[in-house]
């Protein structure tokens, strides 16, 4: 773990490097005290999301904590999409001496695909999944599954705010939030009182919740304390009985080495109910599906994001998005309501799942 983090840090202060480099020399016309500002801004953006993880709890007022966690998350995706753009123009420039200024070239498709990105980021999509089953249903259930809405400096009240009017909308009878609904500090959610939005959910048979890795970031036990004054129902490791033909299970996060496998919590579970799964991160949804578990619910992977770290997240996870049939269990991972760190989404989409069960012989 510590030589993949040193490995990530180096790739990254190589990449700053190699972009400083080529825009000094793109800006060498310039008189030195102007470059010299330029040095001093480009290295201050460059450790601006560093500095704010590490100061998040610490009392430097909501504008400096935003600004910084703002500035330095927008930072990362420009970063890369800079520096891959600069090094294919330099490459042409080897092949086609005459193709000059490529730095400038790779600044406007850049800005281009940030000011897009950013736009699809802010339109969720919302998936539709329909199950038959042979359960005997009380009656018909709409879930609604969000994940990874990361409530604090990146994701605002008012964002919440929206996203509890997007879930409302559907008019669900459960609605279930697969982990990761705090971000990296639980200060600014409290100091918005975020809870009076999150009170505003409606779901008559209840709001259930998994723990995700940012809750334990975050501090586990603050986190707790928070959603105790929300309608929330904190599942960690345990099963609760939604009506007579559903049970759901959450799974406490994997950050907990000593939480309960998906089969000690299912053998609780009468085989006849029809049983939900809800586990942060998308590792066990093979021991859901030996289980008999009916549909598995997770989140977390964000599906990296942005083009291409999702070649990567595809690569990591049996299942790094959407829907897939494992034998009789019904998988879906969601790509998050919101995200982690810069707000864009670039090759990926924010997502919240709809579920519509229905008895077969109830089925249109």
């Amino acid at each position: 773990m510590i030589w993949s983090v040193i490995a990530a840090l180096a790739i990254y202060f190589g990449a700053n490097v190699y972009l400083f480099m080529r825009l000094w020399q793109a800006i060498g016309e310039l008189p030195m005290p102007c470059r010299a500002l330029f040095a001093v801004v480009f290295w201050l953006l460059s450790v601006a999301l560093f500095v704010a993880i590490a100061a998040r709890n610490l009392p430097l007022g909501e504008v400096v904590h935003r600004t910084l966690f703002t500035v330095g998350s927008w930072w990362m995706v420009f970063l890369l999409y800079m520096v891959l753009a600069t090094a294919i123009l330099d490459i042409v420039h080897v092949i086609l001496p005459q193709m000059q200024h490529g730095v400038w070239y790779a600044l406007g498709v850049t800005t281009l695909l940030l000011i897009a990105g950013n736009i699809n980021y802010h339109h969720p999509r919302i998936e539709n999944l329909k199950i038959e089953t042979d359960k005997p249903l009380v009656e018909e259930l709409r879930i609604v599954a969000v994940s990874d809405v990361h409530l604090g400096y990146g994701t605002s009240r008012k964002a919440l705010a929206r996203y509890v009017d997007m879930i409302n909308e559907q008019h669900p009878d459960v609605v279930l939030i697969v982990g990761d609904l705090i971000d990296n500090s639980i200060r600014p959610v409290e100091e918005a009182h975020m809870e009076e939005e999150l009170k505003r959910i409606s779901a008559p048979k209840g709001v259930y919740m998994a723990v995700g890795n940012h809750e334990y970031i975050s501090g586990i036990d603050a986190c707790s304390e928070f959603i105790q004054r929300t309608p929330i129902c904190l599942l960690r490791d345990s099963v609760v009985r939604v009506d007579d033909g559903v049970v759901i299970i959450g799974r406490d996060d994997r950050m907990n080495m000593r939480r309960k496998s998906v089969e000690e919590l299912a053998d609780s579970v009468d085989n006849s109910c029809f049983t939900v799964v809800i586990d942060h991160q998308p590792y066990d949804i093979a021991e859901s599906e030996k289980c008999g578990v009916d549909l598995h619910i997770s989140g977390h992977t964000h599906r990296g994001q942005v083009w291409p770290i999702s070649w990567l997240t595809d690569a990591m996870y049996d299942q790094s998005h959407g829907y897939r049939k494992w034998s009789s269990t019904h998988a879906y991972v969601l790509q998050g309501l919101s995200l982690w760190g810069p707000p864009f989404r670039i090759g990926t989409n924010s997502d919240m799942l709809v579920v519509d069960v229905k008895r077969k012989n109830e089925a249109d």
